[in-house]
């Protein structure tokens, strides 16, 4: 088995750039050309894609970053989400710069509606990050008809969220459907009624991680930090 972890194809140019980078400096000075050595295998880190075995039983919803919860709270769904007003809970998971950035689809369905909406750049961890940032925005509607909303949100550091899927295509469980350069958070929106079965301050991996389950009436989960 290989111990190399694939780099996502998006990320090629960037380290091909990081490389290039690098012999330049070479030429003006050994020193900093190390240092281009030490960016070249972060960048090469950053665009990592592992593989990942990603839980098929229906009504499961998993996580769609790598990342920490950062945030669990009942809220009104975004206009651009098209999702009725009621209140649902909001699971945010915050990804730093050592996450891997490559998201993936919370479960099977079709996407009804994407909307990108332009915004700053403030700390992702922040909760007006959901409405203030720039973002991605995508409704999932699954195959028992319920709906997730799932947004990808800039931060102070990200600069470009890169969509892999277009309006009205399938996506399966797991699948991956974008990825944020540099620092970032996404917003899962469950259907009303449904808790969350992880905690704020739990790590997350895209793909793999259970976030909720619609078949369940299982009570929210609480945690303790220490």
């Amino acid at each position: 088995m290989s111990v190399f972890v694939p780099i996502h194809r998006d990320g090629h140019k960037f380290v091909g750039l990081f490389v290039l980078g690098t012999l330049i400096l070479f030429w003006i000075w050994d020193p900093f050309g190390w240092l281009g050595v030490i960016l070249v295998f972060w960048c090469a880190y950053f665009f990592r894609d592992p593989d990942r075995v990603t839980p098929l039983r229906e009504g499961l919803v998993i996580s769609p970053a790598d990342g920490r919860i950062c945030a669990i709270e009942d809220v009104t769904a975004p206009s651009e989400l098209d999702l009725a007003g009621e209140s649902r809970v909001r699971v945010s998971i915050f990804m730093n710069v050592f996450d891997v950035h490559v998201n993936r689809s919370p479960a099977a369905g079709k996407v009804t509606k994407m909307t990108y909406v332009p915004g700053r750049f403030i700390n992702a961890e922040l909760d007006k990050a959901s409405e203030d940032n720039e973002r991605l925005a995508l409704t999932l509607e699954l195959h028992n008809g319920k709906k997730l909303g799932v947004v990808q949100i800039a931060g102070l550091v990200a600069r470009r969220i890169v969509p892999f899927i277009k309006e009205g295509e399938p996506l399966g469980a797991g699948e991956r459907f974008g990825l944020i350069r540099f620092g970032s958070r996404v917003d899962v929106y469950l259907p009303p009624g449904q808790n969350a079965l992880v905690a704020i301050g739990q790590r997350t991996l895209a793909g793999e991680t259970v976030l909720a389950d619609l078949d369940s009436d299982e009570p929210e989960r609480t945690a303790r930090e220490g």
